[in-house]
C-alpha cells in the first residue's frame, strides 16, 4: 500500500527533535505539501527544519515557527501561519510533551505534575480547539495525539506522566466522538522508544529495555512516523477514536513505557 499525504499540510508540535522531527521527516517524503514544526526553542526547530530540508531536498516544504505547546495564542497564531503559508491546516499531530515529574505519586512535586499536565493534556485540547475553529470545522482535518502504552496501564515511576496520557487518550475519544464526521482524531500509543526523552528508561541497560518487547527490541522513532503516517492519510480514512500501539508486542504491559 502507497500511504501518500500528497496536497496536506500538517502541524507538528514538539517537532525539533525525536520522534515529532521524524513524523515531519516522513510526512515530507509521502508528499505533505507542507509541514509546520514547532518548538519553543529557535535554536531547535531551526536546526530540525534544516535537517529535514537536506535530508528530502524540500526546504519549500517546510516551516519552522516558535510556539509553546501549553499557550493557545501561539496555537492560534501557528494555524494561521501554515493556512497563509500553506494554504491549509489539513493534519495537526500533537507531539510535544514532557515528563519532568518522574518518582511515585505519593512524593512528586507538585509543581512538575503541574507542568506535565499543562504540556500533555491542556497543551493538546488547546491546539485542537485553535485547528478546529482556525481550518478543519469548515474544511475537515485529521487530529493525532501522541499517547503512551504508559496511559493505557499504570508503571512504575512515571505516574504523573502515564495519567496526563491517560487523560490525553480519553480527550482522543471524545473528540473524536464529537468531530466526526468532519474530523477524524486518532492516539498513538507507543511503548519505550529510542529517544532523549525517554532515555531514563533504556539507556543504563538497553538489552534488558530491549527485552521487554516481545519483538526484542527498542522502538526507532522512523516505526512511530511510519504508523504516524497512515492515520493521518486517506486510506485510514474510517478510522477514527482508536490508540494505535506502537509497542512492539508490548500490548500496553505495564514494563516502564514512555513514548
Amino acid at each position: 500500500m502507497d500511504v501518500r499525504l500528497d496536497g496536506k499540510v500538517a502541524i507538528v508540535t514538539g517537532g525539533s527533535r525525536g520522534i515529532g522531527q521524524a513524523i515531519a521527516e516522513e510526512f515530507i517524503r509521502s508528499g505533505a505539501e507542507g509541514v509546520v514544526i514547532t518548538s519553543r526553542r529557535a535554536e531547535n526547530v531551526e536546526q530540525a527544519a534544516a535537517e529535514i530540508a537536506e535530508s528530502t531536498g524540500a526546504a519549500d516544504r517546510i516551516e519552522a515557527v516558535v510556539a509553546r505547546a501549553d499557550d493557545r495564542d501561539q496555537a492560534d497564531t501557528t494555524i494561521a501561519h501554515a493556512v497563509e503559508r500553506f494554504g491549509a491546516a489539513d493534519i495537526l499531530v500533537n507531539n510535544a510533551g514532557t515528563n519532568p515529574a518522574a518518582g511515585p505519586l505519593v512524593d512528586v512535586d507538585l509543581g512538575a505534575v503541574e507542568k506535565t499536565w499543562a504540556v500533555n493534556q491542556m497543551g493538546p485540547l488547546m491546539w485542537s480547539q485553535a485547528a478546529w475553529h482556525g481550518w478543519m470545522k469548515d474544511n475537515g482535518g485529521v487530529i493525532l495525539n501522541m499517547g503512551s502504552v504508559g496511559g493505557l496501564r499504570p508503571g512504575p515511576m512515571i505516574g504523573a506522566y502515564n495519567i496526563s496520557k491517560a487523560a490525553l487518550i480519553y480527550m482522543t475519544h471524545q473528540l473524536a466522538m464529537e468531530l466526526a464526521p468532519t474530523v477524524r482524531v486518532n492516539a498513538l500509543a507507543p511503548a519505550v522508544v529510542k529517544t532523549r526523552l525517554s532515555a531514563m528508561l533504556w539507556q543504563g541497560n538497553p538489552e534488558g529495555a530491549a527485552a521487554m518487547h516481545p519483538m526484542n527490541r527498542l522502538g526507532e522513532v522512523e516505526d512511530v512516523a511510519a504508523a504516524a503516517t497512515f492515520l493521518a492519510s486517506d486510506q485510514a480514512s474510517w478510522i477514527t477514536g482508536v490508540v494505535f500501539p506502537v509497542d512492539g508486542g508490548q500490548d500496553g504491559a505495564s514494563t516502564l513505557p514512555l513514548g
